[in-house]
């Protein structure tokens, strides 16, 4: 790295450090672990998986150091500024310091992705489509799964470490941290493996096939999880699981320092019994080694909420654009957050405040009236066609309507 790339980074970083330690952030933060603790008030609302690079106002977001590892930070920086910036009536989890994660490589499961055709809308949006073949199309495709091996690298965590601390000097603290949330998710990975049809057509002729390769993923996660639990210690101040707030209180050591996300999106449109069977029971020996847990991504589960609610350590709820909400905040009322995914087709073509409103309020007003607390998360955002201004205007409005209800 040269001494501009380290002026150029602690510049940013410093800039950084003035917002993510201000009194406003505290509050923030403070606000997302009341909501986490299931103290209703004004909900946190947050953008994430945002096509940055349809975001670009005035070169804010374009890196300029020579070294693509400080590029790498560098970006890291820009990002949350542009945030902070654009989106600053809307909250944000940006930590105050450089986090450093420990090292575990993993050798594989025995069963890899198959080669995809895939189709773009353009050179640099990661949202691609698949074209996808059956890799484990019979019983005899279950020898070829094996427990990964695992072994810690401390070596380079002082490596990057010490990158990270000769880069940013005195500007930010540089922490390197344990394991934090854990995110399972078996059934978008096997869904890659086997595509749709295969899955839904053994849902029917082959259930206990199907179990059998989800019992792989468990065994899998076992081994993982009592590999962390022996050689690393939790973070236990992570601010993040998937895309929503992780602040809470009642975290523990071990795994009980942290949350277990799951979710269950290729099944989002079989009944909730198949749901139960295949989605959840599989799941609670697992879930329970946890302290937390967030289940549910883009499926509805306005009609599954008998099964979700099994999961005995469950504290939030995700619900989809899709899912009737009125219906989930009166099951809900104060015992978990409902995580609310406002639809980003709003966002995609053409904004308009009336639409956002009135799906805002309508969230807003069924979850005051069951007292139900509950975020907003909008997210999956695949395009903005190449307006930043959308997501602006939607941020901005999202706040007014918030301000109405519960004050500036």
């Amino acid at each position: 790295m040269t001494d501009r790339d380290k002026q150029i980074v602690r510049d940013l970083a410093k800039r950084y450090m003035e917002l993510t330690t201000s009194e406003k952030q505290n509050k923030m933060f403070r606000r997302m672990k009341d909501n986490n603790d299931l103290i209703p008030g004004r909900p946190p609302v947050l953008i994430d998986e945002v096509p940055w690079y349809q975001m670009n106002i005035d070169d804010e977001l374009t890196c300029i150091c020579e070294d693509q590892r400080a590029r790498g930070i560098e970006y890291s920086l820009r990002v949350p500024l542009f945030y902070m910036k654009h989106f600053s009536r809307i909250d944000n989890i940006y930590e105050p310091f450089f986090r450093v994660s420990r090292a575990v490589h993993m050798t594989g499961i025995g069963v890899d992705n198959p080669q995809y055709e895939i189709r773009r809308t353009d050179d640099y949006n990661n949202i691609v489509s698949r074209e996808l073949e059956d890799v484990l199309e019979d019983e005899s495709c279950l020898e070829k799964f094996k427990l990964p091996e695992m072994r810690l690298d401390p070596e380079l965590d002082q490596a990057n470490v010490d990158f990270a601390t000769e880069l940013l000097g005195d500007s930010m603290p540089v922490k390197l941290r344990g394991f934090g949330p854990y995110y399972f998710c078996a059934w978008d990975r096997i869904a890659m493996l086997r595509g749709m049809e295969a899955i839904l057509i053994d849902l029917y002729d082959r259930p206990e096939y199907l179990l059998a390769i989800y019992q792989k993923f468990i065994d899998y996660t076992n081994a993982h999880l009592d590999f962390l639990e022996k050689y690393l210690e939790p973070d236990t101040e992570a601010t993040v699981v998937h895309c929503t707030p992780a602040l809470v209180s009642g975290l523990g050591e071990g795994l009980k320092g942290t949350w277990f996300r799951d979710n269950a999106q290729p099944l989002g449109d079989i009944s909730p019994a198949m749901f139960e069977e295949f989605a959840i029971d599989p799941i609670i020996d697992l879930a329970s080694r946890f302290r937390y847990t967030y289940f549910g991504c883009c499926e509805p589960l306005d009609n599954k909420m008998d099964a979700v609610m099994k999961i005995p350590n469950l504290r939030k709820i995700g619900s989809t654009p899709w899912a009737n909400v009125e219906k989930m905040a009166e099951r809900i009322g104060g015992d978990f957050v409902l995580a609310r995914k406002p639809s980003p087709a709003h966002v995609a073509l053409k904004t308009d405040p009336d639409v956002i409103r009135k799906e805002i309020e309508d969230t807003v007003k069924v979850c005051i009236k069951y007292g139900c607390p509950y975020e907003f998360v909008i997210k999956d955002i695949s395009t903005v066609s190449n307006d930043p201004y959308n997501l602006i205007v939607w941020a901005d409005t999202v706040a007014s309507v918030l301000d109405e209800y519960y004050g500036a």
